[in-house]
């Protein structure tokens, strides 16, 4: 047998539960991704190799998932979603302090972040929970549904992390809207949510109304909470339809935008490809997010 035919051997047993195009669609965006982060990290080949490293694992991550039966994280649900809350509750008592924020566990020589942990462990949480229910979900399955969302939501938060804190609570309401949420409890939803924005709003820090207030208008304090909102516009605008070329964003190598490299990486790449690569890369998004959508259905 040829070398040839051991590596498609090999390649069709490492792959044969992994859909080609979502894996695909996948590759191309870590692709993309490496790219501009060689622009925005100013070619650093230190960046680049924790990149692929990091790029590396995900790939046998991946592969083990893809190959765990769903009958098994079916049964692994419960215990996930619970080791992930009492992860939450002893960053709570015991979790290191970074930049003002107590977001982390020390285990050894290794910090672990357990807000990453629940972004899984509550879709699964709940999806478990609503497959005896078929059809729309009634008020006391949704109040259960709401506790087990607002647990983890409620300790993020606290630590302070609002956006993770946001961001998982969507994703468990959105197991809830495929389980068959419907209209009137939705509706009723966003009533007491719209009642109780005041009381929401006087519970956030300072420095999180701020970034709200600069997210819808950054010209209120465009020098200081704004700046950074400011430049990203300013550096996506300057790209015009097919931007300014790779690794020849003046915004980007002149250090106008900070935090290049992580939050407003997306500003390097539209500065750099434009209108045309901005609308390919949402394209390639929606490819991703359409297969998947497919597969799970």
């Amino acid at each position: 047998m040829s070398f040839t035919e051991v590596a498609g051997r090999v390649w069709e047993v490492l792959t044969r539960r992994i859909d080609s195009f979502l894996f695909g669609c996948a590759l191309a965006l870590f692709g993309v991704g490496l790219a501009t982060l060689f622009s925005a990290a100013d070619q650093s080949v230190a960046r680049m190799s924790s990149q692929m490293m990091s790029f590396a694992l995900a790939l046998v991550l991946m592969w083990i998932l893809a190959n765990i039966p769903p009958q098994t994280l079916a049964r692994a649900a419960v215990p996930l979603y619970v080791v992930g809350v009492l992860l939450l509750v002893g960053v709570a008592l015991f979790g290191v302090v970074v930049n003002g924020s107590r977001r982390w566990l020390s285990v050894g020589i290794a910090r672990i972040q357990p807000s990453e942990l629940m972004k899984i462990a509550l879709p699964l949480m709940l999806a478990w929970y609503f497959q005896k229910f078929e059809g729309r979900i009634n008020w006391k399955d949704f109040a259960v549904a709401a506790v087990l969302i607002a647990l983890p939501v409620y300790l993020i938060k606290r630590q302070p992390d609002l956006g993770t804190a946001l961001l998982i609570g969507a994703s468990g309401f959105y197991v809830l809207f495929l389980a068959g949420l419907s209209w009137k409890i939705i509706a009723g939803m966003a009533a007491v949510g719209g009642a109780a924005g005041p009381f929401f709003w006087s519970q956030l820090h300072d420095y999180q109304r701020e970034r709200i207030l600069t997210f819808i208008d950054p010209s209120r304090d465009p020098l200081g909470a704004g700046y950074h909102s400011t430049q990203a516009s300013i550096a996506i605008g300057s790209g015009g339809v097919i931007g300014k070329g790779w690794l020849n964003g003046t915004q980007t190598h002149l250090d106008f935008l900070p935090e290049r490299h992580t939050d407003f990486i997306f500003a390097v790449f539209g500065e750099e490809f434009g209108l045309v690569g901005a609308a390919l890369l949402l394209v390639l998004y929606m490819l991703l997010i359409g297969r998947a959508l497919v597969i799970t259905a």
